[in-house]
């Protein structure tokens, strides 16, 4: 049984579910089910059960609202609109992709609850283990290895949103649930930095056929550079760059030839591939709630052309189409045909489609809904098995030459990295300067979800997206239930109401 697999047999610990609902504190304790937490994580099994429960976390996109990470991200990018039948449709989104956001509109609540959540996970597995003598040695290492990468890659996406968040790193007593402070972000990232150090030292070099989407110690290095790489410090780029330079050299990662492969569900953790979110129809999803229970991924409907008819894809929603910014500056280039569907194209071969809010007549390809995988059973919409890559190989090329060029490294080195990803798909040399690695970064790795963070980190956000704020819009408002339940413990960001 593959560890994914293995996700849809168990029963997930009832203590782990704290922060799934809006209504709730995300420092929430109480039990909902059989399973306490007393009578639990004694044998390798139980904690192995609590480990898988905390990977869950990865794959929610239904938390207090639709927050799947890749189309919401683009959607606040200049790669894409927000999209949908109306601006009601979903103004959390709209409000994202035009900054008008407020404490109460926004996909904050989604974004807080998630990872918290998975914060909450990782620091029980932790402490539980830690009072455990009687788990192999060998498990116990590698179990606490991989929960430390996990609340490290929820709290970079925690200090990326919102800027000053609690930094919990322990169980919480009850009379500490509703006194959690903010911290300055410096502190955030030392953490995230502290807990990718001490993972990736107790991690395998690479994991079984019958384990893909567990972390490795290449993928939690190559998070540990692109850490250092967001945190804008030039004083850690040559850190990053020797740690992507490790993660580009020594663990067997490989450019695939064509470039449209990459996203073919056919081919999930392939050679490309370093951090990678499973998704899957065997669970049968059929709960319209926002509830986090399936391991299906609600993107693709959401990014599909809407009611459409014709052959390669299935209907979706409308959301995210493309802008007219993304289409001039792909244009000419051989990643477009597999990065963006011309809608104009399919209607000269007879396809139909409804034009919704923002319509362009262009859609995100690289993870449309292809009807061949579309789900047979449960809720269709809710269970396509279309994996998300977080991190992959050109990515990392192209961030160890900007780190590279920040610190004053080897350039010729740079200069070659960004050849392989041009190489690639048939393009010629430019120079490795800056601006040619952001604009290659554009064109890799467009809707994708990286573009929002990159505009943020490089300070072009202002200029590149209508209704941006500088000081206010480079984070999202913290959601007004937990100011209220913390009685303004927990403070407002800068700029909101």
């Amino acid at each position: 049984m593959t560890f994914n697999k293995i996700k849809y047999a168990i029963a997930i610990v009832v203590i782990m579910q704290a922060g799934t609902s809006c209504k709730k504190d995300f420092l929430e304790v109480a039990p909902r089910g059989t399973a306490l937490e007393g009578n639990f994580y004694k044998t390798d099994g139980e904690v192995y059960q609590g480990l898988i429960a905390t990977y869950d976390v990865m794959q929610w996109g239904n938390s207090g609202g639709y927050t799947m990470k890749m189309p919401l991200l683009s959607a606040a990018s200049d790669d894409c609109y927000a999209g949908g039948s109306s601006p009601s449709d979903q103004p959390n989104w709209v409000a994202f992709d035009n900054f008008k956001m407020d404490s109460r509109v926004g996909p904050q609540v989604g974004l807080w609850s998630k990872n918290f959540t998975g914060v909450y996970r990782a620091n029980i597995l932790l402490a539980k283990m830690e009072l455990n003598t009687s788990l192999t040695p060998a498990f116990k290492t590698r179990v606490a290895a991989e929960a430390k990468f996990l609340r490290a890659y929820f709290y970079f996406d925690l200090v990326r949103f919102f800027g000053r968040v609690p930094l919990i790193t322990k169980m919480l007593e009850t009379s500490e649930l509703y006194t959690q402070k903010q911290v300055d972000p410096a502190l955030v990232y030392t953490q995230i930095e502290k807990d990718l150090r001490e993972a990736f030292s107790a991690l395998p070099a690479s994991v079984a056929a019958t384990e893909k989407g567990r972390i490795s110690q290449g993928a939690a290095k190559a998070l540990l550079g692109k850490v250092l790489l967001y945190s804008n410090e030039n004083a850690k780029m040559t850190e990053a760059a020797s740690l992507l330079k490790d993660v580009n050299s020594n663990y067997g990662y490989q450019l695939l030839p064509n470039f449209g492969d990459i996203f073919d569900p056919k081919n999930k953790f392939s050679a490309e591939s370093i951090l990678e979110i499973p998704h899957s129809n065997n669970a049968a999803w059929g709960d319209w709630g926002f509830i986090n229970g399936g391991e299906g991924n609600v993107a693709p409907q959401f990014i599909g052309a809407d009611s459409y008819s014709g052959p390669l894809y299935s209907n979706g929603w409308g959301f995210c189409p493309v802008t007219e910014s993304l289409v001039d500056f792909m244009k000419n280039d051989p990643r477009f045909a597999f990065t963006i569907i011309d809608g104009k194209d399919l209607k000269s071969q007879g396809a139909t489609y409804t034009a919704r809010y923002q319509n362009t007549d262009y859609f995100i390809k690289k993870y449309a809904p292809l009807a061949a995988v579309r789900a047979t059973s449960g809720t269709a919409e809710l269970n396509w098995p279309i994996n998300e890559i977080e991190i992959r190989l050109a990515d990392t090329y192209l961030m160890e030459a900007e780190a590279l060029v920040r610190a004053g490294g080897d350039q010729g080195r740079a200069q070659t990295l960004l050849d392989l990803v041009r190489a690639r798909v048939g393009l010629t040399s430019v120079p490795a300067t800056i601006d040619n690695i952001y604009n290659e970064r554009r064109l890799e790795l467009a809707t994708e979800g990286h573009r929002f963070f990159d505009l943020v980190r490089t300070k072009k956000a202002a200029a590149a997206l209508t209704g941006f704020a500088v000081g206010k819009s480079e984070h999202l408002p913290i959601p007004q239930d937990e100011i209220d339940l913390t009685k303004g413990g927990i403070t407002q960001n800068p700029g909101y109401n």
